[in-house]
């Protein structure tokens, strides 16, 4: 089944897309990224922190699609492990990737994926379809995240939770709100073909 090109938020306000445009949008978005991964609150006694990177995921891969969205968090990481102080409080390199929090980094480049392509079926567009949309991408970041995080610090699944679930559950509801209205909210915006 093909899907119209206008299907997403990019894809409706930037009608014709070329290569250099398609760069400047994977350009823009690792940078967004960048910004709100440095929005970031330590978790006392977690190596992982509470970020703005969460929301940036949901909201990049919704707006861009699962194409483009998937391929600037990729960028997003290359440039992360290459040296660009992109990550989290400015962190950088290949130890980010790997270790503790790199399931989160995961789960987001898959959330990216996931929910772009439910946006290119227009989940993004209703607030009835958009929550579950930012639901399924939490909980891909989470599933990752949680998973890779047991493994690293060798603990209980109890502690795990503690350290990478729990103290995340208000701001990951908060980030679910923000972008479950934003979108539906910013297609009001866009000129009906």
């Amino acid at each position: 089944m093909s899907i119209s090109s206008t299907a997403t938020l990019r894809g409706a306000l930037i009608t014709r897309s070329t290569v250099s445009t398609k760069i400047a949008l994977v350009v823009g978005g690792t940078t967004f990224l960048a910004l709100m991964a440095q929005i970031a609150v330590p978790v006392p006694g977690s190596p992982v922190p509470v970020t703005g990177q969460t929301l940036g995921a949901l909201l990049l891969g919704s707006a861009y699609g699962a194409s483009l969205g998937f391929t600037t968090f990729a960028t997003y990481l290359l440039v992360g492990f290459i040296g660009a102080p992109v990550f989290a409080s400015g962190a950088h390199g290949l130890s980010r990737i790997t270790g503790a929090t790199g399931g989160y980094l995961v789960g987001m480049l898959l959330a990216s994926l996931i929910t772009g392509y439910l946006a290119g079926r227009k989940w993004d567009q209703k607030i009835l379809t958009v929550i579950p949309t930012m639901l399924i991408g939490d909980l891909v970041i989470f599933s990752a995240g949680l998973l890779w995080l047991h493994h690293s610090l060798h603990a209980s699944w109890a502690t795990t939770f503690k350290f990478g679930f729990t103290p995340f559950i208000l701001g990951e509801v908060i980030k679910i709100a923000i972008a479950s209205t934003a979108m539906p909210t910013l297609w009001r915006f866009v000129p009906k073909q």
